[in-house]
């Protein structure tokens, strides 16, 4: 049977089907065989469960029909599970329903007569359960997203039973706040956690009191839990971080520190009190230098730890401002305008448009492809030029060699050969890899290190080509005149990352990575400038070798550009800025004068648009 084709009932009746004919063949093997895959296809299926009392109840039949050794398939796991409460083995039963649920959360595996009877519960030890219905949160999200709790539902009806016949079991009724809070039945968890403390009064069970009254938003109360439960345990480090964070997602920053800190006293290096501090220290003060230190731990933390979930959760968190959590919108006077033709309702056709002062050539590209047969003039090219590189400064001092625009006058061209097909589809489909609401809404990354780490699809990209597609950029997915300079930059940006990637086995500081992305950060102002840099920065992240001469490189680029304010517009400062306050390592008067600069930007009105324009046109296996 081919998976994910057809109606599962269906398929699973016709495993039922042949599981019929064995057996009036007395092929009882082959008959388990097919019970196996129908229950793994539909596991609430009553006729799939008769078959199966039907095999145990027959002279060569038997819980060993599905056994477990070697490589398990799934479908035999859940029938054995069956099979062990058919027996009256209902803890044994339920561990293994937990292991499948784990493998597979989606599916309602639990779903079936025995789990759901009320008098199951009076048959069970709470105490036997424990160890399995820890398994079962292992495999429950925090918090359980919609379209999975129907699967995890007949264990929250088990465990409300399981709470009604044994009312004195503190451990079950801390499981029970656990699962029906993640599962959003908040009133019902909190309800359960303080009976666990008053039943049996434990570190554990104030922690529970704490998280469903925070899930409810009744912060103060859940301190004063959370606190309960030093007094239980004093030395709980993790009851410190998490106090931090809920002061932090209160707003109490200050508070979050100290107690991130006092955390800290205790254990140096508690991994989650480290993130907790950093991550506040991050929302306080600004300094990328805490997320820094939060990716750094991500990188060393082991996978699938709550560590590792911890530290990817702050990053991802926190970081939402451009170039931390994505591309900043354009700012250029052709751009603004573009939008101003569109919000108007001017049709798409050929314009004229004088600018004046030189703007960067990739916002001009991006103008020309939403307006064909545009036409934008410049009144004056101002001192110092935008289409020549920045000389490389201080250590950095050497020629640039690379360059991807040449001018005639004031015209730019493109200096290097299209892309190839393939290396052109390969940048829009990395670039083209988040939401399908609009090009804008895909220009973003969960963290800096998210964005380095899948632009590794471009790691066999070769070089030529991201060139290349920096400045013969694909066709837009969505063809909207509106999205081109969104579009534009997107591809700009992913098309230097994968560059980050090229010949990652030569040391940085002779890499031909950094000596193209160097050139290009330093070439003819433009949006290439931006995205060769948030490159550079991103290396600094996931490669502490380079953050020294990142950070110097940006310093350098960032004051040369500060040097041309003085006598000309940069349209593109802003976002250098932003995007030098992403570096690692920054020395602290570059951080000053980049903050400088967005502080500046914040106070001044916006400038007058250009003239506008004249009209013209796991352990389980899935067989």
């Amino acid at each position: 049977m081919s998976e994910g084709v057809g109606d599962p009932r269906l398929a699973a009746e016709g495993e039922l089907s042949l599981a019929r004919l064995a057996l009036d063949d007395n092929e009882v093997g082959h008959a388990a065989d097919h019970v196996a895959n129908a229950l793994a296809t539909a596991p609430s299926l009553p006729d799939a469960h008769a078959v199966l009392a039907t095999l145990l109840t027959h002279p060569e039949g038997g819980v060993d029909l599905w056994t477990l050794d070697g490589d398990v398939y799934l479908g035999t796991a859940v029938a054995r599970a069956h099979a062990l409460a058919f027996r009256g083995q209902y803890a044994e039963a339920l561990s293994l329903l937990v292991s499948v649920q784990g493998h597979e959360p989606g599916m309602a595996w639990a779903d079936v007569p025995w789990v759901l009877d009320s008098e199951l519960a009076a048959k069970l030890d709470p105490d036997e359960l424990l160890n399995v219905f820890i398994q079962l949160l292992k495999a429950v999200p925090d918090p359980c997203p919609e379209e999975l709790a129907p699967a995890f539902a007949p264990y929250v009806q088990l465990v409300r039973n399981l709470v009604a016949a044994h009312p004195g079991s503190g451990n079950l009724l801390w499981l029970a706040s656990v699962l029906t809070r993640r599962l959003g039945s908040l009133d019902e968890a909190t309800s359960y956690a303080i009976e666990s403390e008053r039943v049996e009064p434990t570190d554990r069970a104030a922690i529970a009191v704490g998280y469903a009254l925070r899930s409810q938003g009744r912060t103060d109360e859940a301190l004063a839990a959370l606190e309960r439960a030093l007094a239980y345990q004093p030395g709980n480090v993790a009851v410190y971080a998490d106090i931090a964070g809920m002061l932090g997602d209160a707003g109490r920053l200050d508070e979050g520190i100290s107690w991130a800190e006092r955390s800290l006293a205790i254990d140096p290096v508690h991994d989650c009190s480290l993130v907790e501090r950093h991550s506040l220290l991050f929302r306080r003060d600004g300094a990328v230098d805490d997320l820094v230190a939060i990716a750094d731990l991500l990188r060393s933390a082991e996978p699938g730890s709550h560590e590792k979930q911890h530290a990817a959760g702050e990053l991802t968190d926190r970081s939402r401002q451009v170039w931390l959590g994505g591309i900043p919108d354009p700012t250029e006077a052709v751009i603004n305008v573009l939008d101003q033709m569109l919000a108007q309702g001017a049709s798409a056709q050929g314009a004229t448009l004088a600018v004046s002062a030189i703007e960067p050539p990739s916002a001009l590209l991006a103008f020309g492809l939403a307006v064909p047969g545009s036409e934008v003039t410049v009144s004056e090219i101002l001192p110092p030029d935008p289409r020549l590189p920045v000389s490389l400064q201080g250590s950095q001092c050497r020629p640039v060699e690379t360059v991807v625009w040449q001018y005639d006058g004031s015209v730019a061209r493109p200096a290097v050969a299209p892309p190839s097909a393939e290396g052109a589809a390969a940048v829009a489909r990395v670039a083209d890899f988040g939401e399908s609401s609009g090009v804008r809404a895909r220009s973003g990354w969960a963290s800096v290190p998210a964005a380095y780490d899948h632009a590794v699809l471009l790691a066999s990209t070769p070089l030529e080509d991201l060139l290349g597609v920096l400045v013969h950029p694909p066709a837009s997915p969505t063809g909207a005149p509106g999205d081109w300079a969104g579009w534009i930059r997107t591809v700009q940006t992913w098309a230097c990352l994968g560059i980050a990637h090229h010949r990652t086995d030569q040391p940085w500081a002779e890499s031909v990575r950094r000596q193209v992305l160097a050139d290009l950060a330093y070439g003819p102002e433009d949006w290439i400038t931006e995205s060769a840099l948030f490159a550079l920065a991103t290396t600094a992240w996931v490669d502490p070798s380079a953050r020294a001469d990142v950070a110097e490189l940006m310093g350098w680029r960032l004051l040369a550009a500060v040097e041309a304010q003085r006598e000309r517009p940069v349209t593109i400062l802003g976002s250098l800025a932003t995007v030098t306050l992403a570096t690692p390592g920054l020395n602290p008067d570059v951080a000053g004068l980049a903050r400088d600069i967005l502080t500046a930007d914040d106070d001044v009105p916006e400038e007058r648009p250009a003239e506008p324009p004249k009209k013209r046109r796991g352990i389980f296996r899935r067989r």
